[in-house]
This record gives structure tokens, C-alpha cells and sequence, in this order.
């Protein structure tokens, strides 16, 4: 993959609660990183969070600037990044409602990604319109900024995919190239597991580690974290697989040669699990010390953070404006 400044990327969140350490692998770290090298939007999907979350609304609206605090903690620069509010974008609707003309419901149900998040909130049939659309909703966010790689889970793929033919279709009907296609960007350390062992992070859950988090409150997650049920005495040889305290510490300890010697250690036994999870607390603690306090400070300038948002928002809908424009003249809707 070539780095280039002409790359454009898309990649955001749902604002319903805080981020926390699996976003911060999955995502967080790589954009500050990717600002550096690429054209980046970063959304705050609340329009999208509405489609399970309507019962809530309040919910969504208190989030975005909590995750767009987040974001600024960690490094994200919006002098790099365009950070922008997706409901602010009409033009990301509008696109949608000319996207949901060129899918099917059966496609959209057939979408993997759809159907698994239909199962795991347990919709059966009982769907909103809108979540089931959330393929065409997502195809108008990363073609409206005619982003060509999207930051993706690999269970995402298939979102991507959709888009992909969604741009395909529209083009043969304009008969030239308007839009383009987007590659799906996996990271190379994927979803982080929770601290139970679930195999996903997640709020609902309650098996996070926030970016915020307390000295305390890591100390006490870490004391919590699964590791291996058979280690039940120190001299017992121990086992890595499925182990979240040695995941964890393969995706946050620099000194990746001592994790190896430790590793090798664990798994011949005389090893115990505490001083595997002091080392794991140690790591956490370097890690998000700094940025709970870039956090606390920029919560004190609320103002600042919305002046962000309202710049990166200004610039974001100058650009889905523009391509909007473009799809428009292409289906003959331009009539003045």
C-alpha cells in the first residue's frame, strides 16, 4: 500500500458512550498515525447510532462530544484530521435516499455484517427501516468524501463490499466514473476481547477499560481480567490461548522481547498469574496516564471542543456538497 497524501481515507464512531481500549487498538492508534500520511474524515456517526438507539436520543447527543474529547486525547490533530457531526451533513441523506434505490431489502438482508448485528440485538423481524438500511447510509458517508480506504474490523468487510457495488451500479447508470471504490483497511491487530473473555469489547457488556479511566479503576479491571482456568498454582505450566491478560499485553507492552521471555516462562510453569497482571497493570498505567490528562484538560474548554467540531463539520459538508453535486448532474436532477 502506497502512502500517499492524495489517499483519502473515512473511518469514525457511533457516540454512545466512551471509547475505550479495544477502539484505542482497533482504531484510535492508527489514525493518529494515518494523519500524518493521508487525507483523513473522521465522523461522529450520531445520525447512524439513532437506528438502535431512537429510544434514546439524549443518549447519542451527550456522547459525541465525550468521544470527540477522546479523540483529542489520544493525539488525533485537527489541524491533520477533519473531525466532523454526520447529522450536519444533509447531503449524506440525501445521497442515501439515491443509494437505497440501487439495493434491494433482500441484498441488505443478505448482508453478513447486517444480519449478525440483527441476531445480536435480537430484531427478528421487528427491524427499523433504518437500521436494515445501514449498508446505503454508510455507502453515502465513505462516497460522499470519495474515500479509497476504510478502516474496518474484519467482520466490516462486507459493509465495504456493499459500497463497493453500490458505486459500480451507480456508475454504469451515469455512464462514466462519478464515484470510486474503497478498499477495506484490517488492521493488524483486530478486535480486542473484553476483559471477561468475551470475545468482544464492548460498553454494553460492561468488560471496558476507558480511555478516562482511574488509576483505580484500571487496578481493578486488571484484577478482574481472565486468564487461564487451569493455572490453578503457580508451578502449573500455563496456556497463552485465550488468555486476555497476554493478549492485552501483546497489543500494549513495548518491551515485546521481555513479553516473549515471560510467555516462555508462564508456559513451563512457575509463573503466577498476579505478577502477569502487574505487569499488564504497569503497561495500562503508562499508557493512559497521559492521556486522561490531555482529557481532563481539554474538558475544561467545552467551547474549544464544539469550535473544533464546527470547523471540521464546515469542511467536511464543503466536500459531500461538491460530490452530491456530482451525482445529481449525473441522474439528471439538475433542472436550473
Amino acid at each position: 500500500m502506497t502512502q500517499t497524501a492524495h489517499t483519502t481515507i473515512l473511518t469514525g464512531d457511533r457516540p454512545t458512550g466512551p471509547l475505550h481500549l479495544g477502539h484505542f487498538v482497533g482504531s484510535l492508534r492508527n489514525r493518529v498515525a494515518y494523519q500524518h500520511d493521508y487525507r483523513q474524515f473522521i465522523m461522529l456517526a450520531d445520525a447512524q447510532a439513532l437506528t438502535d438507539n431512537m429510544d434514546d436520543p439524549g443518549k447519542v447527543h451527550r456522547n459525541v462530544i465525550e468521544v470527540a474529547l477522546d479523540y483529542l486525547a489520544v493525539g488525533i490533530d485537527p489541524a491533520r484530521s477533519t473531525v466532523f457531526i454526520q447529522s450536519q451533513l444533509p447531503e449524506l441523506a440525501e445521497l442515501t435516499f439515491y443509494y437505497l434505490n440501487l439495493v434491494t431489502v433482500a441484498r441488505l438482508e443478505r448482508n453478513p455484517t447486517v444480519k449478525e448485528e440483527i441476531r445480536l440485538r435480537g430484531f427478528e423481524r421487528d427491524i427499523p427501516a433504518g437500521f436494515l438500511c445501514y449498508p446505503a447510509s454508510q455507502a453515502a458517508d465513505i462516497t460522499a468524501f470519495k474515500a479509497t480506504l476504510v478502516p474496518v474490523g474484519e467482520d466490516q468487510v462486507p459493509m465495504i463490499e456493499q459500497t463497493n457495488e453500490i458505486v459500480r451500479r451507480f456508475n454504469r447508470i451515469a455512464g462514466r466514473d462519478v464515484l470510486v471504490e474503497a478498499t477495506a483497511l484490517v488492521p493488524p491487530v483486530g478486535r480486542l476481547p473484553g476483559i471477561d473473555g468475551k470475545a468482544k469489547m464492548s460498553k454494553s457488556l460492561g468488560n471496558t477499560i476507558n480511555l478516562g479511566a482511574t488509576p483505580d479503576e484500571i487496578r481493578a479491571a486488571v484484577k478482574k481480567i481472565y486468564t487461564d482456568p487451569l493455572h490453578l498454582r503457580v508451578e502449573d505450566p500455563g496456556h497463552l490461548e485465550g488468555n486476555v491478560a497476554f493478549t492485552y499485553l501483546d497489543a500494549f507492552d513495548p518491551d515485546q522481547a521481555g513479553l516473549a521471555e515471560l510467555k516462555a516462562r508462564y508456559v513451563r510453569g512457575g509463573v503466577a498469574d498476579s505478577l502477569v497482571k502487574r505487569r499488564l497493570e504497569d503497561c495500562l498505567q503508562e499508557l493512559l496516564t497521559p492521556i486522561r490528562a490531555r482529557r481532563k484538560q481539554l474538558a475544561q474548554d467545552r467551547g474549544h471542543i464544539l469550535q473544533v467540531l464546527r470547523e471540521g463539520t464546515e469542511k467536511a459538508r464543503a466536500v459531500a456538497a461538491s460530490t452530491l453535486d456530482e451525482v445529481k448532474a449525473a441522474l439528471g436532477l439538475r433542472h436550473f
